[in-house]
């Protein structure tokens, strides 16, 4: 089943139960995949690869705003933000933990005989080539710098 097929589904499962935070987050979601799909200008459906991506960065910005809201001492706005992170994350891969990421890069770093800063862009592409929608990339660099350095 395509992501935009689950979607319309989770959306009628929500307006029945009249849910809006799962409404909202599960409209946002319908919005950006019609945005990037017709962005292209192209009927083709959008890859596995690139739903994931487009969840991610839904993610990210819902995060990022429930970080900001939360430092202003604005929880009344950084509460649903992070309540519609939980919607979105339904949709994603299962995501690794720092120690199992950390194995990875390892892996990668011992394969490529990388050594020192300067080889972080090599491992960075084949780690998030690896990972993945498994892992966020800032956990991946946070773990690749550290190994580097």
């Amino acid at each position: 089943m395509s992501l935009q097929t689950q979607i319309m589904d989770e959306i009628k499962t929500a307006m029945k139960a009249k849910d809006t935070v799962a409404l909202e987050s599960l409209r946002a979601i319908k919005s950006e995949l019609l945005l990037a799909s017709t962005a292209s200008g192209s009927k083709e459906e959008l890859t596995e690869d690139e739903e994931v991506k487009l969840l991610q960065k839904l993610v990210k910005t819902r995060k990022e705003s429930a970080r900001i809201f939360t430092e202003q001492n604005r929880p009344d706005l950084a509460d649903p933000e992070l309540a519609q992170v939980a919607v979105i994350e339904k949709f994603l891969p299962a995501q690794l933990s720092e120690e199992e990421v950390e194995v990875v890069i390892a892996k990668i770093i011992a394969e490529t005989g990388a050594s020192g800063i300067a080889s972080m862009g090599k491992v960075m592409g084949l780690a998030s080539a690896q990972l993945g929608g498994t892992a966020e990339g800032k956990t991946i660099s946070t773990i690749v710098k550290k190994l580097l350095s």
